[in-house]
């Protein structure tokens, strides 16, 4: 145990024993040290409101929640301290919050039934302790699983779920968390498996078949999910969240017309509903009707002015351009103290947008780095974590392992792999060859990712992988390949080639060579300083969590440049490297290049890419949809003077610094 674990544990029993003067002592200087310890802020937030000391226990509140702004015992403890002082709203607000974090905080949902009932909310009391109630009657083994998944400690929560449903192997929320668990890993597959179950047990469980929804749609199974979506509708076809998840599996199978009939009975009984408002921008953004997009999203908004989400869909259409008073508008909401935490993030991502828009480069940049610092304090990631994974490809894919598996894998030549970085231009390579007659454009397919997450194994601190590559068989390499071509045919049309466009695939190219052997793959590049900016600029709907800070994209693109040419060296000529400025200035010359490395004939159509109609689902969707521009070219410059991190990062990739 180290000296601070050691601090903390001594504070932790003096809290236990009333001492808090005593446990607030040995906690501070574990806060002097490390400003965003949320250990010792929240040990410190609790003493100080039990000394009284109200004021210092909000300012320690305020920085864990900074540094941790999804925990819900910070917020169940901002609830307390705001009863405390006799501020009911407050309470209720930060209750609330502490609830949605973390629904398995018992004090939350019984102080928030208390205080909805002094309120004379009946209905919102009742809500609150049926909660409360359900929490006190769960096996405490799943408490403490709940406790532990929304806490981020993923392998821990899954070590007791497990070892609970040994001894209750039909428990159906053992088996509902443990799925939950398993997507957050990104086991899709055995979350889908447990859910499948758990709904055989308990048929009417609702949330159960909800989540089995969601993790076939994660498993991209559009087709499945939409046949569940429509079992539960059938129950209660005029139940609005029935409705709405019908009208997103619709989407998702590009029945676009039922979709919108949905969203239509929806709004016909909530009128100004903004999750349904903005859903249906989705829709609409996705075929291509912008305006009416524009009209559904502003529609949001003002039903609801802090509904972020609404605000950054404007935003990410990046064709649009805000008005002076919508710009006032989000400026007054983020300052808000009681704004939502994602609803903040969304907001910030926005203004960024709209004011570099309008040349006002600063404040835009402000906004752009308020939005990145919540997310990254949110995900919590780490580049060094980063590196290390990504350096043991390079230690472990070797030309031995190559020679050694040679002839093994399925011998399929359908696959087509576009990666790289996001925001590299790899949307426009997979639009441009989408519009050959012989290529099927599909998605940003898991199957690869979800294959090497299974390759890691389930020991905590312990993966196998790539290590593992060494003592796989040819038949095991065979089979994944096979499965992998036949997981993604429910993605394809009728072409003999299909499209993956999953960026982070990149990672494991020795991986796609072992069980695809004849697949080609395409390394979409972006001059460095434009790739890192953009993805800067961009809120991912998940994943990604590398772009949320200027020295964490640096190093990934970095890494990602030294990992590549390790590709390049031990399987030489697998890769074509297609660099998005030269697809710029030589369209139909970079076309030819690919479709020659392809083996397929040239095609006009493949030039009047924008014209091909299809459902875009990335961040690029409307640019795409455009004849070919530069837009995008060297939007960083006028943001030069706040990159040096990104600069430092990258190194030498990073090119000399721009003329002031």
């Amino acid at each position: 145990m180290s000296n601070r674990d050691e601090i903390l544990a001594r504070a932790q029993k003096a809290l236990q024993a009333s001492d808090f003067a005593g446990g607030l002592a040995l906690v501070e200087p574990l806060v002097a040290a490390d400003p965003a310890d949320g250990d010792a802020l929240y040990m410190a937030a609790v003493a100080a409101r039990y000394l009284k000391r109200y004021p210092e226990a909000e300012r320690h509140l305020a920085a864990l929640h900074a540094a941790m702004p999804e925990y819900g015992r910070a917020w169940q403890e901002a609830g307390h301290l705001a009863r405390a002082r006799g501020d009911n709203a407050a309470a209720v607000a930060a209750y609330g919050r502490a609830a949605r974090f973390n629904p398995a905080l018992e004090a939350s949902w019984r102080a928030l039934a208390e205080l909805e009932t002094a309120a004379g909310h009946s209905a919102q009391a009742q809500a609150a302790s049926a909660q409360a109630q359900r929490i006190a009657q769960l096996p405490r083994e799943l408490v403490a699983v709940t406790h532990h998944l929304h806490e981020g400690r993923l392998l821990r929560a899954e070590e007791i779920c497990r070892h609970f449903l040994r001894a209750n192997p039909k428990n159906v929320e053992g088996m509902r968390l443990l799925a939950q668990i398993g997507i957050k890993l990104g086991i899709l597959d055995d979350a889908e498996f447990l859910l499948d179950s758990a709904k055989t047990f308990e048929p009417d469980n609702v949330q159960v078949r909800l989540d089995y929804i969601d993790a076939l749609r994660r498993r991209q199974k559009f087709e499945t999910a939409r046949g569940e979506a429509e079992a539960l509708y059938a129950r209660d076809p005029e139940n609005p969240l029935f409705q709405s998840h019908l009208a997103i599996e619709s989407m998702q199978t590009g029945d676009y017309d039922q979709a919108f009939t949905l969203f239509d009975a929806i709004l016909e009984k909530l009128p100004d509903d903004p999750a349904t408002l903005t859903s249906r921008g989705h829709a609409l953004k996705t075929t291509g009707a912008q305006e009416d997009a524009v009209a559904s999203y502003r529609a949001a908004v003002a039903a609801k002015p802090d509904h972020g989400d609404a605000w950054y869909a404007l935003a990410n259409l990046k064709t649009y351009r805000f008005e002076d008073g919508e710009i006032a508008r989000m400026r007054a909401e983020v300052e808000r103290a009681d704004l939502a935490f994602m609803d903040r993030v969304h907001l910030s991502f926005a203004l960024g947008k709209a004011l570099e828009d309008r040349g006002e480069y600063e404040e835009s940049f402000a906004q752009y780095e308020r939005g990145n610092d919540l997310k990254r304090a949110q995900t919590r990631y780490s580049a060094d974590a980063m590196s290390a994974e990504l350096a043991k490809q390079k230690t472990e894919c070797t030309p031995e392992l190559f020679e050694r598996h040679a002839g093994a894998g399925h011998a399929a030549s359908d696959p087509i792999f576009i990666l790289g970085l996001p925001r590299a231009g790899s949307t426009l390579l997979e639009q441009i060859l989408a519009s050959h007659s012989q290529i099927d454009g599909t998605l940003e397919l898991p199957n690869i990712l979800a294959l090497a997450h299974r390759l890691r194994g389930r020991k905590a601190g312990q993966s196998r992988y790539p290590e593992i590559l060494h003592n796989l068989t040819a038949e095991q390499l065979t089979a994944f390949g096979a499965k992998f071509i036949e997981d993604t045919r429910i993605h394809r049309q009728d072409a003999p080639f299909f499209i993956d466009k999953m960026p982070n695939n990149f990672r494991h190219i020795g991986l796609i060579h072992l069980i695809l052997p004849n697949a080609k793959i395409i390394d979409a590049r972006r001059a460095p300083m434009d790739c890192c900016f953009s993805g800067f600029k961009q809120l991912f709907a998940e994943g990604q969590e590398f772009t949320y800070g200027l020295t964490e994209i640096g190093r990934y693109y970095a890494d990602y440049v030294d990992l590549m040419d390790q590709w390049d060296t031990v399987l030489p000529g697998k890769v074509l490297r297609v660099q998005h400025e030269d697809v710029l200035d030589d369209l139909e010359g970079q076309t030819r290049r690919m479709l020659d490395y392809l083996g397929l004939p040239f095609e006009e159509q493949c030039l009047a890419f924008h014209k091909t109609e299809r459902a875009v689902r990335t961040a690029s969707s409307e640019q795409v949809r455009q004849p070919i521009n530069r837009s995008g070219q060297d939007a960083w410059k006028p943001y030069d003077p706040w990159l040096g991190p990104l600069r430092e990062a990258l190194g030498n990739l990073a090119g000399p610094v721009s003329a002031s």
